[in-house]
């Protein structure tokens, strides 16, 4: 059997045991995915070797979606609206932790060069675990957790000027340059790495300029086309074209790919194609996010551990705990309530994914030693393992005995899809659902799957998304979980009944109006007790027969008045006729029934006019003011 193969079974293996496990004991699947690499590592098991470095190569392209998907949450204007804490506490946090650890590094003996770059490897907290963490535990819409968000936005953005930085204290670092070379490099890399600072520096705002441009007048388009044919895997295979795309050209320039692919996602983020973007990228997203994990607990070298105890050991306390005073302070300053504090300072102590790649730059370009580099890395892997732990502690202890807690239930500003209705289906019938609610002041979240629908009704300066509305994922990403109402205008009965059983599975809190396509469907929609059905000919054909009877010689009222009562008579037939629709004898003759019962009825309101009962002028609410 190819290792490969193997390989992957193992992994894959780990994350179905470890996560269920996790959660069943109250814990974050993150801090199973840790465990559980430990366990299988090179010093545990031995399950997997020196192939799990490779592995989390790879699997760190799942922090790059993850930046993707969250740049799809954010639009240019929240962006710029959030300048201030991205500076101020990004800013504040990578400066100030950078100083503190270069201060540490001077007062144990290390040369400023090797101290001030470990101090820049050792600022930047994990991306990934942060934010799964958040996300794991309803936190991400908090003051804590916006914060956090702020911060690890500005350090993914820090990594590019601390790559740059890295070469030039090279030059000046007491230690060997033996370790100078490129390794894997490409021939484009190494032509870069000889050419001036300012040629890189105009290629990274060429790239940058490109990705905005490819943005808005490329991909969009691009997706447009796909969308039409409406094959999902070509639309999931372009999607994953524009993430491995863009990471190659960061990659190619030495930059952070996940700040590229982040800037792609703020660029697409208005797009109707928005939704489902996030739906196809999100569960690649976090499979491989779950392999990252798993790589990084393989990672932790036990016997540099148990051959140097207490200096690991105070690596890693003193990490987390000089990085948790910083926020702290940071925190105290931006006027943070207590808890919020110490879930902002305790989120973002531990070490990050992007300080494997700084001090494994560092040691290739000659800034400090392999020694250095491989004390630093175990006690980084270690604080990231503790983070789950540590934020359990926040949970449990902190939170309960400080402050108030806040939950993401609390809608927020920056939301976008925080419309009290769904309508699934913009179609002949749901574009005049729209337009009418439109009218009344009343905004939808629309969900269509033909994509021209979509591009004619963003044209009209309406919202509107690509995407299919029976996907549980892409109705949460419309936010379900907030809105009151779902109308579902589809005009395919299975997809009715399939979005009607996702709705109510996962969003219980939704009332649901449906369209019915036929009789038979609608008496199927009221069976399913759907708090309301309508035919969807009904009202254009009682419209149509209301004109027909003013053409007649119909006064209007009376006219209005028949039909009112005509629709009426039809939802109380509906109910009856519901529940014994599939017996045909009975349903003949019940129809029968009631049909000529009804005939008798308006027989006798026209033998017996009342101009002083008028419901369609509502005369009793005069009378009773009289």
């Amino acid at each position: 059997m190819s290792p490969i193969f193997l390989n992957a079974f193992i992994y894959l293996l780990c994350a179905v045991i470890a996560v269920p496990i996790a959660k069943r004991l109250g814990l974050s699947s993150v801090l199973g995915y840790l465990v559980a690499g430990m366990v299988i590592g090179h010093f545990g098991l031995g399950l997997v070797g020196e192939e799990g470095e490779s592995v989390m190569h790879f699997a760190e392209f799942g922090v790059v979606m993850m930046l993707f998907l969250i740049g799809l949450e954010l639009q240019p204007s929240l962006l710029w609206r959030m300048r201030f804490p991205i500076l101020g506490l990004g800013g504040g946090q990578v400066l100030l932790t950078t100083l503190a650890i270069f201060a540490v590094g001077l007062l144990i003996g290390l040369s400023w060069q090797v101290a001030l770059a470990v101090g820049l490897a050792l600022a930047l907290s994990s991306t990934a675990i942060v934010l799964q963490s958040l996300q794991e535990k309803g936190l991400s819409g908090t003051t804590g957790g916006k914060s956090a968000f702020s911060v690890l936005l500005f350090q993914d953005i820090a990594v590019i000027p601390i790559l740059a930085t890295f070469p030039l204290l090279a030059t000046l670092s007491p230690v060997s340059g033996d370790g100078h070379g490129h390794g894997d490099s490409t021939p484009f890399q190494e032509w870069l790495s000889h050419q001036p600072g300012w040629i890189n520096t105009l290629l990274v705002l060429g790239a940058v300029v490109s990705i905005i441009l490819l943005g808005r007048f490329v991909a969009r388009p691009a997706l447009r086309m796909v969308a039409q044919t409406r094959v999902r895997e070509a639309f999931v295979a372009l999607a994953l074209v524009l993430v491995v795309g863009i990471a190659l050209l960061m990659n190619s320039l030495g930059v952070s790919a996940a700040l590229g692919t982040f800037l792609a996602g703020v660029v697409l983020a208005d797009s109707e194609y928005r939704h489902e973007l996030e739906a196809d990228i999100e569960p690649f997203k976090g499979l491989l996010l779950g392999v990252f994990f798993i790589s990084v607990g393989a990672s932790i070298d036990f016997s540099l551990i148990r051959a140097q105890p207490g200096l690991i050991a105070g690596i890693v306390l003193g990490l987390m705990l000089l990085k948790a005073i910083v926020l702290l302070a940071l925190g105290y300053f931006w006027k943070l309530k207590l808890d919020q504090r110490f879930l902002f300072a305790l989120s973002l102590a531990q070490g990050s994914e992007f300080a494997f790649v700084l001090l494994g730059f560092g040691v290739t370009e000659g800034v400090f030693s392999n020694d250095v580099s491989q004390l630093l890395i175990a006690g980084v892997a270690l604080s990231m393992a503790l983070t789950p732990l540590v934020m359990i502690f926040e949970e449990k202890v902190l939170r309960k005995r400080f402050g108030t807690q806040e939950s993401e239930n609390k809608e927020t500003d920056h939301i976008e899809e925080s419309a009290p209705v769904i309508l699934a289906g913009m179609g002949r019938f749901g574009n005049f659902v729209a337009r009418m609610l439109r009218s009344q002041g009343i905004e939808a979240t629309v969900i269509d799957h033909d994509s021209d629908h979509i591009d004619l009704i963003r044209r009209l300066g309406m919202k509107a998304y690509y995407g299919d509305a029976t996907r549980h994922d892409l109705l949460e990403s419309a936010g379900a979980a907030h809105a009151k109402l779902l109308i579902i205008a589809i005009d395919d009965e299975e997809r009715i009944n399939q979005l009607i059983e996702t709705a109510r599975k996962h969003f219980p809190n939704l009332e649901i109006i449906v369209r019915a396509v036929s009789m038979n469907h609608q008496f199927a929609l009221i069976e399913k007790k759907v708090e309301y059905a309508v035919h969807q000919n009904s009202g254009s054909a009682l419209q149509l027969a209301e004109n027909a009877l003013i053409r007649l010689g119909f006064r209007a009222h009376k006219a209005s008045r028949a039909v009112r009562t005509f629709a009426k008579s039809e939802r109380v037939r509906a109910q009856a006729l519901a529940a014994i629709h599939r017996d045909e004898k009975v349903f003949i003759n019940t129809v029968r029934a009631q049909v000529s019962e009804m005939e008798r009825q308006f027989e006798l309101d026209r033998n017996n006019p009342t101009e002083d009962v008028d419901k369609a002028w509502d005369p009793d609410k005069f009378k009773n003011t009289r």
